[in-house]
């Protein structure tokens, strides 16, 4: 026997999706997007880059493996929601240690299943993200869009995905030291780095430049993170005192940061890359990768004219940039995820260039 729906999305525009909840039973507001990932739900449930946002998954079946313990990308989901078409409340997988409907009301996450998600991702691909309304299924839908109406979405989600602190993560085998600006960064790039003999300090996204020097690392990250890029001045600001200080790297926002540092302009874009399998062209080797992705905004490639960067990689989908370098400020950034969880690992060389940018820059100032 189907069970009644009492849960429904409102979209600004007026359209109504219902389903069944499951997760935290709240009302809340939200950016929507999709994702077109057929695995890693526990990895998008946990990246600190969809606070505020309700993640629709593409792929029909969420749930069947469960959650694991070691395959979170943060210590806090911050995601708003997670709307599926068919959730699997009796996982099947060894490593599971909870649900993943446990695991969304531990956290206060909305969850809403049973939803036409064909027709909803049709919707964002044709006529953009935008605010949605997760609410009781009898809602009247003219009090949901006066809600949606008043609503205006925070700008302080990196200040809240953010560590408060310093925290030092070292290696086992450790050679270098990385200073990570922490805009709300997943942990496998923590993970990565370690495993390339980092030893890797996260700080705060609001961390001052000279603070950072003070740390004598190696080399500089910065992180991925939620949110418009031109929300953290404060960063851009930083980033730009340490151009030239030691090699730098930024993954997505990080990207975005550091090509705003140089002067060039970012916009967002119509519904964002949110997936495992996006094709982008390496410029400099002619080879192409699918990448994971999860970013609404973009670099304007533009704006990249006059200034030290260069585009290195483009997305062959819609020739967004997805990676810039100055080499001689020995600077690069990627606009999609090469620690990749989930997806292909195909991009562990951009890790090794960052080793190899610190080696060099050890070795150059050992003979000086």
């Amino acid at each position: 026997m189907l069970k009644k729906p009492d849960r429904k999305i409102i979209l600004e525009d007026g359209q109504e999706y219902y389903g069944l909840g499951f997760g935290a039973e709240k009302e809340t507001i939200l950016e929507i997007v999709f994702n077109t990932s057929m695995t890693g739900y526990q990895e998008i449930l946990s990246d600190p880059s969809y606070t505020d946002q309700a993640v629709v998954m593409t792929y029909p079946l969420i749930g069947n493996y469960g959650m694991a313990e070691e395959d979170y990308e943060t210590d806090t989901p911050t995601i708003g929601a997670l709307v599926v078409h068919e959730y699997n409340d009796e996982p099947s997988n060894f490593r599971s240690v909870s649900s993943l409907g446990q695991v969304m009301e531990k956290y206060g996450i909305a969850g809403v299943s049973g939803v036409d998600t064909r027709k909803l991702n049709r919707s964002i691909r044709d006529f953009g993200s935008r605010k949605a309304l997760i609410t009781s299924a009898d809602l009247p839908l003219e009090e949901g869009l006066k809600k949606l109406s008043l609503y205006t979405p925070s700008r302080d989600a990196v200040s809240r995905v953010s560590c408060k602190e310093p925290r030092a993560f070292p290696a086992v085998d450790e050679k270098l030291h990385v200073a990570a600006i922490d805009c709300g960064m997943k942990w496998n790039i923590v993970r990565s780095l370690n495993a390339l003999g980092c030893r890797v300090t996260v700080v705060p996204w609001n961390t001052s430049a000279d603070a950072i020097r003070s740390l004598k690392p190696d080399g500089i990250f910065i992180s991925n993170g939620p949110g418009d890029p031109a929300d953290v001045p404060e960063t851009i600001g930083t980033v730009r005192s340490l151009i030239g200080f030691r090699p730098m790297f930024g993954i997505c926002l990080g990207h975005q940061i550091i090509s705003l540092a140089y002067g060039a302009k970012t916009y967002k874009l119509k519904f964002g890359h949110r997936g495992g399998n996006h094709p982008v062209k390496n410029l400099e080797t002619g080879k192409i990768e699918i990448t994971s992705q999860n970013h609404s905004y973009a670099v304007d490639p533009e704006s990249l004219k006059g200034i030290p960067l260069r585009a290195t990689h483009i997305n062959l989908l819609d020739g967004t940039v997805e990676g810039a370098c100055c080499e001689e400020d020995r600077v690069f950034s990627v606009q999609y995820h090469p620690e990749s969880a989930p997806g292909p690992q195909d991009s562990r060389y951009l890790f090794e260039r960052f080793i190899r940018m610190m080696e060099e820059d050890a070795d150059h100032a050992e003979k000086n």
